[in-house]
């Protein structure tokens, strides 16, 4: 058996295809759903921030996608700057100039792995499915970042904070409520659709595996 016969897995057979066709398709479909969803993800926030405070009555909102920010945000960063927080601009510049491009790239590597049917689909798949809490860990980060690095000659003096990147807390006057946006919420949908076909895989490919093994 070649290594490229490894990668690929085994060939279904014609009969077997007729016969059970559902189990093969199934695992095909839930990748597909997932990577859709993940596509879908871009055009919607991931995290929203509302804050109110008695000078903001009506609150204010801002909306946080994967490469830009939306909502209340001119008056969030004069009121950063006042209370020496830096620029929104600022955080996450990295991340933000290659989040779409990322996506893009784990969406291709799930429809990629449609095509393996061996343990090395885990490669494709692993990405995407682990996504979403790698976003959360370096939302949670930068939310550190932008707590912990203060302007010492701004008008007013915040003490250090770190903001959690889901529920409520306080910053100064500030009430804030933070909420995973609906972007995120695909995104970890998606994640459980490809660890449920990822399971299925395994289920429909291993008795075929055994076989190709045995067949040498």
């Amino acid at each position: 058996m070649s290594v490229l016969d490894r990668v690929l897995g085994p060939r279904i057979p014609k009969e077997e295809m007729k016969a059970n066709g559902g189990v093969y398709r199934v695992p095909l479909r839930l990748l597909t759903g997932a990577a859709i969803l993940l596509l879908v993800s871009l055009l919607l926030p991931y995290w929203v921030l509302n804050l109110k405070a008695p000078q903001y009555p009506d609150g204010l909102t801002v909306s946080a996608y994967v490469n830009h920010l939306e909502g209340d945000v001119d008056e969030l960063e004069g009121l950063n700057h006042y209370v020496g927080l830096g620029s929104f601009e600022d955080v996450a510049v990295f991340e933000r100039s290659i989040a779409v491009y990322a996506i893009v790239g784990l969406v291709a590597l799930l429809l990629a792995g449609l095509f393996i049917h061996s343990r090395w689909v885990l490669v494709l798949t692993v990405p995407a499915m682990t996504f979403p809490l790698v976003f959360l860990m370096t939302l949670q980060y930068h939310l550190y970042q932008f707590g912990h690095d203060l302007n010492p000659a701004a008008p007013f003096n915040l003490d250090e904070f770190t903001p959690p990147f889901f529920g409520p807390a306080e910053i100064a006057q500030f009430d804030t409520l933070a909420l995973p946006g609906p972007g995120l919420i695909l995104a970890f949908v998606a994640s459980g659709l490809i660890a449920y076909a990822m399971v299925l895989h395994r289920r429909a490919y291993k008795p075929l595996l055994e076989a190709m093994s045995e067949g040498g």
